[in-house]
């Protein structure tokens, strides 16, 4: 891996980054509060943004996630490309970092779906003999407004899936990625597929 400057937000993405892989966290703002503790930085210390963070943890995981980083996401893509051909009906969107490789063994793949109720989603998989467990997530907009969704858990072939259950038309209103606070990308079944094929390239 090419130098970095130590110090401030360059050593602290870095630091963050080999504690969301090592220790298997999904939450940057903790990653990033552990870097700057163990760094022994100013509790002040500006924090580097998190898509920073990812694209350190991509870069980690290319050159340390060897073997086992290019089955776990391709094994992940796989999965995500199964679950959204099972759940066609609802329109389904792969979001997240399994689009983006950045992973760890923690991380699940991300769904959006748009069923006319939530519960149907739910008694859908149910009846195809999966263990449901239902919960909700907070999403933040470009406008400020944070609404709160309902989820459907599952696991499959050792894979977690969460799907985050839209209303219908909100297809093209995504929030915000917590990745880089930009909009959350959101992949067809199509565009899942192609990736799921994709090469996935480590040093």
């Amino acid at each position: 891996m090419a130098q970095r400057p130590q110090g401030g937000a360059a050593e602290l993405a870095l630091e963050a980054a080999r504690i969301l892989v090592e220790e298997s966290l999904t939450d940057y703002g903790i990653a990033k509060r552990k870097a700057a503790e163990r760094l022994g930085l100013s509790t002040r210390a500006t924090l580097p943004d998190n898509a920073r963070v990812q694209a350190e943890v991509i870069a980690y995981q290319r050159l340390f996630g060897g073997a086992a980083y290019v089955r776990r996401l391709s094994r992940m893509r796989a999965a995500a490309v199964q679950a959204m051909r099972l759940l066609r009906r609802f329109d389904p969107r792969l979001t997240g970092g399994v689009i983006t490789g950045a992973i760890a063994d923690a991380h699940r793949v991300q769904l959006h779906a748009f069923p006319d109720k939530a519960e149907m989603v739910d008694v859908f998989l149910a009846e195809r003999g999966f263990q449901v467990e239902a919960d909700e997530r907070d999403y933040r907009y470009g406008d400020g407004r944070i609404e709160s969704v309902p989820l459907a858990r599952f696991e499959a072939d050792g894979i977690g899936v969460d799907v985050a259950l839209f209303e219908p038309g909100q297809e093209r209103r995504a929030p915000l990625s917590p990745a880089d606070g930009l909009s959350a990308k959101r992949l067809t079944l199509v565009q899942a597929e192609a990736l799921a094929m994709a090469v996935i390239e480590v040093l």
